[in-house]
């Protein structure tokens, strides 16, 4: 299958040290009608385009080179994108610090920032209320979710500035004194 071959090249593209792609790792490859081969990578600091460039044409030289695919084909090499869920360990670290979303095996949806990675689970940080005689008092919740029982974790997509940053922002801010009425 095409699939295990191009998994090959690049299992091996990303050991060649003379190459610059120790740091990539393939997600999946999909195919789909028409010969179109998608194959998404990703790295522990990010993939630009360029790498992706070097790694389809590393690809299509040797698929070329083979007639795996023959004469008329798409291939399209690409970092997974921030819509797509995460599917391996090594993608969590990166994100440390983002809102995540996360189904677990028995379908309950929860919400947190990443705050950590560790060997066989994740733990998220999440605002819970919680009633302290008659106020709400706000509470910060940290849940370990093990890796085994995550069927679907995605990165929320914000434009807000971080909560840490904003209190910093608040902190610096320089208050004028008002001004008396005469």
């Amino acid at each position: 299958m095409i699939e295990n071959k191009i998994e090959g090249l690049l299992e091996k593209l990303f050991n060649d040290e003379e190459e610059d792609f120790q740091h990539c790792f393939l997600v999946s490859i999909k195919t789909g009608t028409n010969n179109k081969v998608e194959v998404f990578v990703d790295s522990d600091t990010g993939v630009n385009f360029g790498e992706c460039q070097k790694m389809s044409r590393y690809l299509e030289n040797i698929i070329d080179e083979e007639g795996w695919l023959g004469e008329k084909y798409t291939l399209d090499v690409s970092s997974p994108g921030i819509m797509n869920p995460l599917l391996l360990k090594r993608q969590y670290p990166k994100n440390i610090g983002r809102r995540m979303d996360i189904v677990n095996a028995e379908g309950v949806k929860m919400e947190g920032e990443l705050v950590e990675v560790l060997e066989e689970a994740i733990i998220i940080e999440d605002e819970v209320k919680e009633k302290v005689g008659k106020k709400n008092v706000k509470k910060l919740v940290q849940t370990e979710i093990p890796f085994d029982e995550i069927t679907k974790a995605t990165v929320q997509i914000s434009f807000k500035k971080p909560k840490k940053e904003k209190k910093e922002r608040k902190e610096k801010k320089v208050r004028k004194p008002k001004k008396e009425k005469k």
